[in-house]
């Protein structure tokens, strides 16, 4: 069992609804009783929680800024996902398997935001190289606004051969590139489908691309040639929703 700091309503919220067990304690900004901290304050104690109101300058030391929103906690990490939890969890999936691959994004605002759209797009799990990549933390936690609690999110550590036994399984693996011949609106996303994004400025590697299906390429009508790794994911999740036939448009 390792312990973490998690931050924020969102985050402490979502914890409370689907992980109370893991909480530990949590402290509130006795200077700040907002109606939404209030309302948290309820969920934690119906959940049989401690809580501790201290001021704001030990919640800013404990989280390491001041961003916290008035809410601190620890959180008691019971599960860490591994390869073999991915292929278990495909096994169990009674829907068409839908995955997002991050190539060594870095930077944890863009993790957290990946993690909160593919959360809301359904993906099934996200998959990260371990090394050379962000990996879950309060600030992790803070911006994916509690979808970290939610979402399997499997390091792994040679991504490509856990790509090589994706393909294996049956699953499409469609790559995001500026080489690509199609744009993502002309490619298919609608069967088994591991999309796969890049890092920040560099894009997928060379050895993840040659594992590639198919690329696709997100059409750009401005002067600046790329978005930010999490809007472009927001972007390709989204679409294949669409195609998927699951969102209400």
């Amino acid at each position: 069992m390792s312990k973490s700091t998690i931050y924020g309503i969102h985050a402490v919220e979502t914890a409370l609804r689907n992980d109370p067990e893991n909480l530990g304690q949590i402290w509130l900004d006795k200077r700040s009783r907002n109606d939404r901290l209030k309302k948290l304050e309820k969920q934690a104690a119906d959940s049989g929680l401690h809580l501790q109101l201290t001021d704001p300058d030990r919640l800013d030391k404990m989280a390491g800024h001041n961003r916290h929103q008035g809410v601190v906690a620890e959180y008691y990490k019971l599960k860490n996902w591994t390869e073999n939890d991915l292929y278990d969890l495909m096994d169990g999936l009674e829907a068409t398997p839908f995955l997002l691959v991050l190539d060594g994004v870095t930077d944890p605002h863009n993790l957290g935001a990946c993690l909160r759209t593919a959360e809301g797009a359904g993906v099934h799990a996200v998959i990260a190289p371990k090394d050379n990549a962000a990996s879950i933390t309060p600030t992790v936690r803070k911006v994916a606004s509690g979808a970290a609690e939610i979402m399997p999110f499997i390091p792994v550590t040679n991504l490509a051969r856990t790509l090589d036994t994706l393909k294996q399984r049956g699953i499409w693996l469609t790559g995001t590139s500026d080489k690509a011949k199609q744009t993502l609106y002309q490619a298919d996303l609608k069967g088994p489908l591991a999309l796969v994004m890049g890092a920040e400025g560099a894009g997928i590697r060379r050895l993840t691309e040659e594992r590639c299906d198919y690329l696709i390429s997100i059409p750009m009508q401005g002067q600046v040639s790329s978005l930010n790794v999490s809007v472009a994911t927001g972007v390709c999740l989204y679409e294949a929703l669409r195609q998927r036939g699951v969102a209400p448009f």
